[in-house]
């Protein structure tokens, strides 16, 4: 999402605008976009020449170019704006997969994950040496799934010397949405989900008249899901930063990974292995 205040957000946090390939957009509620404008135009006054992917729901193009035409926008670059409707995957290559999931909301809103591919197995030096296998290019060629054949005919299969693939990372964000068993489906074993906890559990009614989470709902999506730890976002106003810790203590009385996310927080990804 891209509401207002990401250019600052992304200037204290000292990451360059031409680094952004692609920007997933929730829904068409202004705190999710009207960050957009601003960070099109900076993007051309930082000389970007690569093409800068969009992807939302339909009425965000539309927004786009209203904005372009109504602003006499100056952009230097390609658009490439990427329609989301309901469940698909958006973005794939060889180490990563991008995937939508439509949330319940009073808008059209999907949530959004990324999934590293599963990684090599490890390598074992002492198995390749039991096999006499050479130092040198034939390991690289049983690291990368290839069999190789020695000079005395013994055909060594990578699998006897590389463990099992591994898995990778998720990153999975979900926010202004019902709660609905299958929000767990959809971040299943997240290794960070981001999601929305806008208010007490005794203000429930209120939240699924507006169409939103509970923090103990967003808890209980994270426990189901098995996710490795979770971060609670998009806090009612109502609530003053001293009175956080109260959707945290509504969160933690149902999955201990339960965290609350700030500001400028950093987190990083790392691989168990």
């Amino acid at each position: 999402d891209c509401g207002e205040g990401t250019q600052i957000a992304l200037r204290k946090a000292d990451l360059g605008w031409k680094g952004i390939d692609s920007i997933f957009v929730s829904h068409m509620h202004s705190d999710h976009l009207t960050g957009l404008p601003g960070l099109l135009m900076l993007s051309s006054q930082v000389d970007r020449t690569e093409p800068l992917h969009i992807y939302g729901p339909s009425l965000l193009e539309e927004y786009i170019e209203s904005s372009r035409r109504i602003l006499d926008m100056f952009i230097n670059y390609e658009i490439v704006f990427h329609s989301v409707d309901g469940k698909s995957v958006l973005f794939e290559d060889d180490e990563v997969v991008i995937k939508s999931f439509p949330l319940i909301h009073t808008k059209p809103c999907y949530a959004y994950s990324m999934t590293e591919k599963p990684r090599p197995g490890i390598f074992s030096v002492e198995k390749a040496e039991s096999f006499n296998v050479p130092k040198g290019p034939m390991w690289g060629r049983l690291q990368r799934g290839e069999d190789v054949v020695l000079d005395s005919g013994v055909t060594v299969r990578s699998c006897d010397v590389v463990g099992d693939k591994r898995k990778g990372l998720k990153f999975a964000y979900v926010t202004d949405t019902m709660y609905f068993d299958e929000l767990a489906d959809f971040a299943f074993e997240s290794d960070i989900l981001m999601i929305e906890g806008m208010f007490t559990h005794d203000l429930a009614e209120t939240a699924h008249q507006k169409k939103h989470m509970t923090a103990l709902e967003a808890a209980a999506v994270a426990k189901d899901s098995m996710s490795r730890n979770a971060y609670l976002m998009h806090y009612s106003p109502r609530y003053a930063d001293f009175e956080l810790k109260y959707l945290l203590k509504d969160a933690r009385g149902v999955c201990e990974r339960m965290h609350l996310a700030k500001d400028g927080m950093r987190v990083d990804l790392k691989h168990d292995d």
